[in-house]
């Protein structure tokens, strides 16, 4: 089921690329970004994700917490975050049940790839609601940062 604005937002504990678990409840009193992104190494992630590095300050200056999150392994999305110098976590969903919980996976995708998360932004508040969500069909979409960054700067 779709994730809608209002709802509590599904929680879930997940590895990063440091291989440290994150959970989303624990993350409460700090804005969330949440990227679900494809696939690591590939042209339109990895424009999105360095998009967001390079203005990893103004995430910061709302209090908010980014986090992209893929099925890839947590040790490609660790070679994935060296080689990009991301500076914010990576989360591997490699059991696809968090892009699912989200409603945010392809069920066949290129070259007979199934399970793979869809490119998606949401923005979760201090109290764990969701105030913020998009989810794209196309992997060669990316989310609309101008009204992400708007309900970000209303959260602030």
């Amino acid at each position: 089921m779709a994730i809608t604005i209002g709802q509590v937002a599904p929680d879930f504990t997940l590895f990063d690329s440091e291989k440290k678990p994150v959970t989303l409840s624990g993350l409460k009193g700090k804005n969330v970004l949440l990227l679900f992104f494809p696939q690591a190494f590939t042209s339109v992630c990895t424009k999105e994700l360095c998009g967001v590095r390079d203005n990893i300050t103004r995430y910061q200056s709302v209090n908010a917490s980014v986090f992209g999150l893929s099925v890839d392994s947590v040790f490609t999305l660790g070679k994935y975050k060296e080689e990009q110098q991301f500076n914010f976590p990576l989360l591997s969903d490699f059991n696809k049940e968090v892009s699912a919980a989200y409603d945010t996976i392809y069920q066949d995708w290129i070259l007979n790839m199934r399970g793979v998360s869809k490119r998606s932004a949401f923005v979760i508040d201090k109290e764990g609601i969701v105030r913020y969500a998009e989810v794209l069909e196309s992997a060669g979409d990316v989310p609309d940062f101008d009204k992400i960054n708007s309900v970000l700067d209303n959260l602030g």
